[in-house]
Formats: C-alpha cells, sequence, structure tokens
C-alpha cells in the first residue's frame, strides 16, 4: 500500500536510481541471453550439419554393400561410431554390419555390433528394433533363455507381431508347446489380415496342433 502513495516524480526517481543502480546487471543479463539465443541457434545448425554429414557417410555403406564391398562399407561404419556416435545412422549401419555378419555365422561378432546399437540408439522404437535383431542373433546360437530375456525389454509395439513369432520359435525349441502356441496366436492377431507372413505363422500353428494330437 505504501508503494501506491507515491507521486509520478518520487517513483520516476526511484526508476532511474534502480537502473543507476543494476543498469550494468540488466545490460550483462541482456547480453547473456543474446549470446544464449545465438549460441542454441549456432547449436542447431551444427546439430543440422551433423546429421547431413552422418547421413551422406551412410549413403555411402549402402552403396558399398550393394556392390558387395564389405570392407569399405565396414570401415565407413567405423567412422560413424567414431564421429557421430550419437546418430540413428551410426546405429543403422551398426545394424547392419550386424546382418552381414550373420549370413556369414559370424554370430559373436554380430552380437556385439548390436549391443553397440542398442546402446547408442536414443528413440525407443529403434532401440526395440535393435533388441529384436539382438533376440534373432541370440536364438541363432542357441541362447534360448537369453533371447527371451531380450524379447521382454522390447518396448516398442510395432513389433509385437514379429517379436511374438520369434518368442513362440524359442519356446517351441525349449519344449514349451502351449506357450509357444500362445505366442503364435498372439503374433497372427497383430498381423494385417493380408499380411504375407500370415500363412507361414500359420503353418506353425497347425505343426504345433498335429504334434499335439500326435503326442495324445
Amino acid at each position: 500500500m505504501a508503494f501506491d502513495a507515491y507521486d509520478d516524480y518520487e517513483q520516476s526517481e526511484r526508476v532511474q536510481k534502480w537502473l543507476r543502480e543494476n543498469g550494468v546487471s540488466i545490460a550483462v543479463g541482456i547480453a547473456i541471453g543474446l549470446v544464449g539465443i545465438f549460441g542454441w541457434q549456432q547449436w542447431r545448425n551444427h546439430q543440422a550439419s551433423s546429421r547431413a554429414a552422418a547421413a551422406a557417410i551412410y549413403q555411402q555403406v549402402q552403396a558399398a554393400e550393394n556392390v558387395g564391398n564389405q570392407a569399405v562399407a565396414d570401415q565407413l561404419t567405423e567412422q560413424l561410431q567414431k564421429n557421430y556416435d550419437k546418430s540413428s545412422y551410426a546405429v543403422f549401419a551398426t545394424s547392419e554390419r550386424a546382418r552381414h555378419l550373420v549370413e556369414t555365422k559370424q554370430f559373436d561378432k554380430a552380437a556385439a555390433s548390436l549391443d553397440w546399437a542398442i546402446g547408442h540408439a536414443e528413440e525407443p522404437a529403434l532401440k526395440s528394433l535393435m533388441r529384436l535383431r539382438m533376440a534373432q542373433v541370440q536364438f541363432a546360437q542357441g541362447k534360448d533363455k537369453e533371447a527371451l530375456a531380450t524379447l521382454d525389454q522390447l518396448t516398442d509395439k510395432q513389433y509385437a507381431g514379429i517379436a511374438s513369432e520369434l518368442r513362440g520359435d524359442v519356446l517351441v525349441k525349449l519344449g514349451r508347446v502351449d506357450d509357444a502356441r500362445k505366442s503364435y496366436q498372439t503374433a497372427l492377431s497383430a498381423m494385417s489380415g493380408d499380411s504375407p507372413l500370415r500363412d507361414a505363422l500359420q503353418l506353425k500353428i497347425d505343426d504345433l496342433a498335429a504334434a499335439g494330437k500326435q503326442g495324445a
């Protein structure tokens, strides 16, 4: 209430006195704010430039793989891992290298590549995809329980169908037929009606039913 009692002159004098006492700090604050704005813009420009550079290298990785030059592809992938490890392109390239290693039956090296990809994938969907591929490698290695544990860590629902089918495959191998059948049914429900994978999955379900009748 006391402030309301000041007349215009007194209020003006107080404002000028406050500015004289605090003007330097205000100027510094404005300067810091401007630096922050320009710094943020500079950081965004750097991020965009970094993404573009990583994308260009990833395109070179794909080109090398398309002509069968895996040595060059691996070299470029290592460059992405070293210089652009926070980029999704580094994760994609590493995953592609893991696929090549699986094709040549180098499962341990493939698992190591996917472990790097999982650790550096920042988007939940991408991390889930890398874990799905890791589970596939673990299944190929005969590490069935590890594969199930990896599948349990998937959080993205867009891979629910593929993950459930793989879970069913692992459970069949472990002799858990009833659980496998449930996983296959879950996978079938997650697939679209026109999916080309439905027939193969239905065949797995039918095989389990036939095996059950024979064992009865």
